[in-house]
């Protein structure tokens, strides 16, 4: 290691000045991990000058388990035909919804499976009954492999796709599926989902409609690091394109993979060995890579409370959700769970101030009577 450049380049991302795939790769193997921490959290105090951390109430639903993408990481989908396939029904989702409002959330994370019959009508016809019924429920719906699956069934484009979406009452698209942005990774572990230029041009076309996104990373299967320092660079650069009075992406959430029962391990291609260590690495450089994105937030679901705490030390601004429901990640060994009392304590625990949040990163208020959900 050569401390003046780690030294040199620490001082470079403080000044906002973007890092080169090389210049992260070498901070990620060679920074003192004390050093990449305390640079990050002072981007962190520079970007979100407080002294809190956000976090939200929402629900993970599920639209169906029907997927045809076969996905080496996934233990959550169903092929076309199965006996445990769903799809869910609209009083299924009052049920959910139902609850979620009484939790004190208004935020559903809708996300599904490449389901090889469900068109653009049917979303559309979902999204405007759910909104009918709620008016005040946030959509934060599907992710680019879903829009390039719907594009394709329906020969359309991403932009008629979208547009028709958010007409139906889509406020935002989560940034599912990227996974790691390198079309050799996709090849081995999501050769069925969208390549990494369609999903990062479906993000563009998004910011072109003002639609919010978030972007993420599932990291610590077969990638390199450099190809996750390259993965970081191409977030950024979409951020950079999109038009000046779009938000674009709100936050980067990155998580380490999850391997319990996962075809991937079981063909011994990749294993979950990511430790505390490399978490906050890995925060951290996301932090000083992505100067233009405001928030990152700490995969507590991944990585536990302890970890997660830390990592608001090293750049991470964002606790993220209580998670009402979550059936994907879950369902792969994310044993950690929190509820909206828990959360808040964990938060304090660490020395900040917890801040309810709304879908669009802004603060809102405690509901008056907070119910608290039982966690299992």
């Amino acid at each position: 290691m050569n401390p003046s450049m780690v030294d040199s380049l620490l001082s470079k991302a403080l000044k906002m000045q973007w890092l080169t795939v090389e210049e992260g790769l070498y901070l990620f193997e060679h920074a003192p991990i004390s050093a990449l921490m305390s640079a990050a959290h002072t981007m962190r105090m520079a970007l979100v000058p407080n002294n809190e951390v956000t976090w939200i109430i929402d629900r993970n639903s599920n639209t169906t388990n029907v997927c045809v993408a076969n996905c080496k990481f996934c233990n959550f989908y169903r092929i076309p035909g199965h006996a445990e396939a769903y799809i869910t029904t609209i009083d299924e989702y009052k049920q959910k919804i139902d609850e979620m409002f009484s939790l004190g959330g208004e935020q559903l994370l809708l996300q599904g499976g490449h389901h090889p019959d469900l068109g653009l009508s049917f979303y559309t016809d979902l999204f405007s009954t759910l909104k009918k019924l709620y008016p005040n429920l946030k959509l934060h719906a599907l992710g680019p492999p879903e829009i390039a699956h719907i594009t394709k069934l329906e020969k359309s484009t991403h932009l008629e796709v979208l547009t028709a979406l958010k007409e139906a009452g889509l406020d935002s698209l989560p940034g599912a599926g990227a996974e790691i942005l390198s079309d050799r990774v996709r090849r081995l572990v999501s050769k069925g989902k969208c390549g990494s230029t369609e999903w990062l041009d479906i993000m563009r076309t998004a910011h072109s409609i003002d639609l919010t996104t978030s972007a993420t990373m599932m990291f610590g299967h077969v990638e390199t690091l450099l190809e996750r320092m390259q993965h970081l660079a191409l977030i950024r650069q979409v951020q950079s394109e999109k038009p000046k009075d779009a938000k674009g992406f709100l936050a980067f959430i990155p998580w380490p993979f999850q391997d319990e029962g996962t075809l991937l391990k079981k063909i011994k291609r990749a294993s979950n060995q990511c430790t505390a260590d490399e978490y906050i690495r890995m925060l951290a450089i996301s932090r000083l890579m992505l100067p233009n994105i405001i928030n990152i937030q700490a995969s507590w679901l991944t990585v536990g409370k302890s970890t997660a705490q830390l990592c608001l030390y090293a750049g991470a601004n964002d606790f993220g959700s209580i998670m009402i429901e979550e059936n994907v990640v879950s369902v792969a060994g994310a044993p950690h769970r929190f509820n909206s009392t828990t959360i808040q304590e964990a938060i304090r625990e660490a020395g900040f101030v917890p801040k309810l949040r709304d879908q669009q990163y802004q603060n809102r208020p405690l509901p008056p009577q907070l119910k608290t959900h039982i966690v299992a």
